[in-house]
């Protein structure tokens, strides 16, 4: 028990070279090629965040290397592990949730609200040819002498 004189075998090497700046995290899973692209329509396009997008020193002011090699990593992982963690939680109890507000929805829709559109919508003709008879025959010559009562009145405005 002494001074050891020799170096441990158990070294974190951390480069600069082997900084991951892209979106996929640090830790490797096992990939298959033709794997799907789970957002074709790129409705989360705005969840692909790194480290550069949240964290960035200016020229001027800089951390120790290793600290920001540290500090994207930590970010990476943690990232990476709690999202798994919590999509392994709550991903299952979430989908089914939506899937029975789905269902409700549907049978709403389906069920209630387009037989309502389309009763109201066979009923309008008829409403707009009885409405369109009121108008004519009640409103229309209401506005129509009146226009006429008042078109004879004539406005001089005189500057004093």
């Amino acid at each position: 028990m002494g001074l050891e004189k020799e170096k441990s075998d158990a070294r974190i090497f951390m480069d600069l070279e082997d900084l991951n700046p892209s979106s996929i995290p640090m830790i490797t899973e096992k990939t298959y090629n033709n794997s799907p692209n789970r957002d074709p329509q790129n409705l989360n396009g705005q969840l692909k965040v790194n480290f550069e997008d949240v964290i960035a020193e200016p020229e001027t002011t800089h951390s120790f290397d290793k600290v920001w090699i540290c500090s994207t990593a930590i970010f990476e992982i943690s990232k990476y592990v709690v999202y798994k963690v919590l999509t392994l939680l709550l991903a299952i109890p979430l989908v089914f949730i939506l899937g029975i507000l789905f269902a409700i929805g549907s049978c709403l829709h389906i069920w209630i609200i387009m037989p309502i559109v389309k009763t109201f919508l066979m009923l309008l003709p008829s409403v707009r040819a009885i409405w369109k008879g009121v108008m004519d025959s009640l409103v229309a010559p209401l506005y129509a002498s009146m226009g006429l009562c008042f078109s004879s009145v004539k406005v001089h405005l005189d500057k004093n």
